[in-house]
């Protein structure tokens, strides 16, 4: 009686996704054989900073990292969402108030999942962002690795033959690879702050939304609580009928409305500063902004044309593959796809009954 109301049938888009649309569904949600569980974690992680060029080593085991922490937010909203479907088929059972109260609480635990469920989607955009750096950097080794080799050569000659002509071709060619690694350390210098930038907004824009929405929900739940008369009552008394139905179904109304609406500038959270940190992070602003004006940097990022110093990353596959534990499939950085994410839908546990008459 009274089940019939649900968050989980097919809603139009929020004001939120439509002003920021969802990302792509996380490349962690497909079935892998080491999809979950502590095994496949260690040896994502340990694996991650075994391979590869040096200078990217450390940011190829964060990456995996975070793979972890996703998998782990992943199996966080599956299980919330089971929980809330338990939650519901034992309330079933309980007094008419219990019953209701409980099966609207399910409501929203489940919606507490789904949207676990789409911030891991948005998580995953911040990492394969940071990802791109990690493939800049294992593009800039093989620059390094020349001009090193070549550095070698020459203090080799001067030792062994101070008089050797091959010393002056080979500081020809010092002069010529100091000047693409100086284009090449300049990209991943720039990139690098960028995509940084980039990746952090990412996720804390995500954690924000979430959060918020999360404390939405919770102050929607301790209305719901307040339809529970917990009166005690002496043995053989009767409580009163329970009336609260339509007030339960306006409740869970109102939440989904307020969701709904919710856009990042509604934010009942806002992160202020206090006036020396205010000060001193404006002056670092203004610094900057003083030191870019005038300089045209429009040139500075060109690609090389020397293939044989500048290496693609994609072209490092074999001796550096991110991906060789199963589970890594690269999304374009720059391109963020309209898609529906969630579980809408799906049965929360209870069959629905008919209204008595």
């Amino acid at each position: 009686m009274h089940r019939t109301y649900s968050m989980r049938a097919t809603r139009a888009p929020t004001a939120s996704q439509i002003q920021n649309p969802p990302p792509p569904p996380s490349s962690t949600k497909s079935g892998r054989f080491f999809g979950r569980g502590g095994l496949g974690h260690a040896l994502r992680r340990n694996a991650a900073g075994a391979f590869g060029p040096d200078l990217a080593k450390k940011l190829s085991q964060l990456v995996k990292m975070e793979k972890n922490v996703m998998r782990s937010l992943e199996m966080v909203a599956k299980e919330r969402m089971e929980v809330a479907q338990q939650l519901s088929i034992w309330g079933e059972a309980c007094d008419e108030d219990v019953s209701d109260v409980t099966d609207k609480l399910g409501v929203l635990l489940y919606e507490i999942g789904e949207l676990e469920d789409q911030y891991v989607d948005r998580y995953d955009q911040y990492r394969v962002t940071v990802k791109s750096i990690r493939n800049i950097e294992a593009s800039v080794q093989p620059s390094r690795d020349r001009k090193q080799k070549i550095t070698d050569q020459i203090a080799q000659l001067k030792y062994k033959e101070p008089n050797s002509p091959k010393i002056v071709v080979l500081e020809q060619e010092l002069v010529r690879a100091e000047a693409e690694s100086l284009v090449a350390e300049a990209q991943l210098s720039n990139i690098t702050r960028e995509k940084i930038k980039a990746a952090y907004t990412y996720q804390f824009d995500a954690l924000r939304e979430h959060c918020e929405k999360v404390a939405i929900i919770a102050g929607y739940g301790k209305h719901l609580l307040e339809l529970i008369d917990d009166t005690p009552v002496t043995p053989g008394e009767t409580r009163a009928a329970y009336d609260g139905y339509e007030a339960s179904k306006a409740i869970i109304q109102d939440c989904e409305d307020a969701l709904t609406n919710w856009v990042t500038q509604k934010a009942a959270v806002s992160a202020k500063l206090s006036t020396r940190a205010r000060t001193l992070s404006q002056r670092r602003r203004n610094n900057i902004k003083a030191r870019t004006e005038g300089h045209d940097l429009s040139g500075q990022d060109a690609p090389l044309n020397d293939q044989d110093s500048w290496v693609p990353a994609n072209q490092h596959k074999d001796e550096y593959d991110d991906d060789e534990d199963e589970d890594d499939i690269d999304a374009p950085n720059h391109s963020i796809h309209d898609s529906e994410s969630g579980m809408n839908g799906e049965s929360r546990g209870r069959n629905q009954e008919p209204v008595a008459a």
